[in-house]
């Protein structure tokens, strides 16, 4: 079980990270084997199945993501904790709620994440 304490903190982290648009800082939570699905990269990479995997396409769609939207901001909400999981639920972009459920590994770095909005 994930304590409150390390998810708030990793939650605060990767959100300043997003805020700095530094694609660095926001990797260095990540596993080099993650695996991210969202319904917006279907929408930004045109890839059906939502899914990316591996660190460097990740940072591919990251990089194209940030050049559509600059001034990109997230609000941190809230942080729920689970079984070698966190959910991270913000204010994304365009005013747009999200609930990012991340998959940990024993280092604290995501190998799987699934974003869902309320409305696309």
């Amino acid at each position: 079980m994930i304590s409150m304490e390390v998810a708030k903190n990793f939650a605060q982290q990767w959100v300043k990270a997003w805020n700095l648009h530094d694609l660095d800082k926001i990797l260095l939570h990540y596993a080099d084997t993650c695996e991210l699905t969202s319904p917006l990269i279907i929408t930004v990479l045109k890839e059906p199945s939502g899914t990316v995997k591996g660190k460097q396409r990740i940072r591919a769609y990251w990089e194209k993501a940030l050049d559509r939207v600059p001034d990109l901001c997230f609000e941190l909400l809230e942080v729920l904790t689970g079984v070698n999981s966190i959910t991270i639920y913000y204010r994304s972009v365009f005013g747009r709620l999200a609930a990012e459920v991340m998959f940990l590994d024993k280092n604290m770095k995501v190998v799987r994440a699934v974003t869902h909005y309320n409305q696309m």
